[in-house]
């Protein structure tokens, strides 16, 4: 679609003013939904506690664990802990 149809849809007969709601729009969609995106899948170690993360990880967006909080063999999402823990650290970090 070009911007003139855009113009004639939308009723507005200002060229710079309709580029600036397109601007505008294109960036609350950049800013509101997550594009590429891949998928990492890495197995828990017993008494491992850091993993690494690639190199191109810029945003984790979701933490999923087999069998967390369920018995039905279903991932579910970790909450994420906005608090420092109640509990010290064993290992002093």
């Amino acid at each position: 679609m070009k911007i003139i149809e855009i113009m004639e849809r939308a009723g507005i007969n200002q060229t710079g003013k309709a580029v600036m709601y397109i601007k505008e729009a294109l960036n609350e969609i950049a800013i509101n939904h997550e594009t590429h995106t891949k998928t990492i899948r890495l197995d828990i170690v017993k008494d491992k506690r850091f993993y690494e993360l690639p190199n191109d990880c810029s945003k984790l967006l979701d933490i999923r664990c087999l069998n967390h909080n369920n018995t039905e063999s279903e991932y579910r999402s970790l909450p994420r802990s906005i608090y420092e823990p109640y509990t010290k650290d064993s290992d002093g970090i």
